[in-house]
């Protein structure tokens, strides 16, 4: 009986390790399930690209970013004294200040 139990044991044990060998260097497909494992495949490539994709769209923002803004010239205003007028003559306007 002690020997049965040993034999069982170790078959028991055998096979544990048999199997976790086996699941770590290869996938199991089961016909039944080849299905899903289409599906997850096809759900993983999806998840890929949406994360390249949003990747690429945050690298150009940074890139917007970064990229330098060449600097904006004040328009030149003229900016007259209460004192002095405009005056028009002709195609020509000039200020007189006194």
């Amino acid at each position: 009986m002690l020997r049965h139990s040993l034999a069982v044991l170790a078959g028991a044990m055998l096979a544990v390790a048999i199997s976790q060998v086996a699941a770590s260097y290869a996938q199991i497909v089961i016909p039944t399930n080849r299905n899903a494992l289409v599906q997850q495949n096809e759900l993983q490539q999806l998840q890929n690209r949406l994360q390249r994709q949003q990747y690429q769209q945050q690298q150009q923002i940074y890139r917007e970013l970064d990229r330098p803004t060449p600097p904006r010239n004040q328009p030149d205003v003229p900016v007259y004294d209460k004192t002095c007028r405009m005056e028009a003559v002709g195609n020509t306007i000039s200020r007189v200040c006194r």
